[in-house]
């Protein structure tokens, strides 16, 4: 490097008998340090840099559990059916970030998670990979139901170690699973296989409580939050189940390293044949307890004077039971009254 031959130059000449200005002396420190800053080696994952040598292969898998004995409310079975949208994944370092839980969903966010649009983030995307923070993007093609999979190979490199992906639910106001920043490098290895559950997320920007609400703009817009059992709590909200603790995994994801490096496919469309190891999960079924209306008013008093008379009330199914779920209560109800027309007779 070249910055000793500049640096004992520099010192000499502050340390020599030749005056120099003070001003003069604070501008050239200032200057050395930037120019030292500048050449140091870049720091990633949160100030640990990636020191594997050479770029890592990758399966990715996403895999859908969504399905009406895990998630029986609500179930999406037409108009769309429950099914999930293209998955895009893009490499990049700590420098960028495609999505982050608790900060606002960014245009191009909004766009994909209302719509499953990738233009905006696509070209994100590549702006940042001008900046050399992004390494590559990727894309599956979607998956026409709530379970299945989708796959594609990744290559990462020591600049770009960090992996984040989007899937969105559809139907859905603004909901999406996802990858935040996921780092493949620790230290000077890559890792072999990483697998994990994806719950949903709500991008904030829409209110609707339903898989199907029409479209209602969230003004101002929220930021990112993940949806829980409870949160949204909200009994008409699509993934509220207060019984539960929490909701089963909607998708799960495995990323496995390869012994191969990939043909690069920039922004094309791949869905590889599975490995024969990626099975299926299997997840207990969750229940669901019937809903009922609130009870109607009281009908007429009916019947003969002599014996007095009976009125009903009714109320109907908001949600019928599901997965051994609570049985729907009685739905009608009688008591005994005296009809009208006999109250000018006591």
């Amino acid at each position: 490097m070249a910055f000793p031959a500049l640096f004992f130059p520099l010192t000499q000449m502050m340390s020599s008998e030749v005056f120099v200005p003070g001003w003069l002396q604070q501008l050239l420190v200032v200057l050395l340090r930037f120019a030292l800053f500048f050449a140091a080696p870049v720091n990633l994952t949160n100030g640990m840099e990636c020191s594997a040598r050479g770029p890592a292969s990758y399966i990715l898998v996403f895999t859908g559990h969504w399905s009406p004995q895990t998630f029986p409310k609500q179930y999406p079975l037409f108009r769309p059916p429950a099914q999930w949208s293209k998955l895009m994944a893009v490499t990049h370092n700590e420098q960028y970030r495609l999505w982050q839980e608790g900060a606002p969903a960014s245009d191009g966010m909004k766009s994909f998670a209302e719509q499953g649009l990738t233009v905006d983030l696509v070209k994100d995307a590549k702006e940042a990979r001008k900046r050399r923070v992004v390494g590559s993007m990727y894309r599956t093609a979607g998956i026409p139901s709530g379970i299945g999979h989708s796959s594609t190979e990744l290559l990462l490199t020591p600049r770009t170690p960090l992996l984040s992906l989007i899937v969105k639910v559809i139907p859905s106001p603004d909901w999406f699973v996802g990858v935040d920043s996921l780092n493949l490098c620790e230290g000077g290895q890559w890792k072999q296989e990483v697998t994990f559950d994806l719950h949903p997320f709500d991008a904030g920007t829409d209110s609707g409580f339903t898989f199907s609400s029409p479209n209602f703009p969230t003004t101002p817009p929220e930021n990112i939050t993940m949806i829980t059992s409870q949160k949204p709590n909200h009994p008409a909200n699509s993934f509220y189940y207060p019984r539960l603790t929490e909701l089963p995994p909607l998708a799960t994801v495995m990323v496995k390293r390869q012994g191969h490096t990939p043909v690069r496919q920039q922004n094309r469309l791949s869905n590889h044949i599975l490995p024969d190891t990626t099975k299926p999960n299997r997840f207990s079924e969750t229940p669901l307890d019937c809903e009922v209306s609130m009870w109607s008013s009281w009908g007429l008093c009916l019947g003969p004077c002599s014996r007095g008379g009976l009125r009903h009330r009714t109320r109907y199914i908001l949600l019928k039971p599901a997965n051994s779920g609570t049985p729907c209560p009685e739905l009608e109800e009688q008591e005994e009254c005296t009809p009208h027309n006999c109250l000018a007779y006591q």
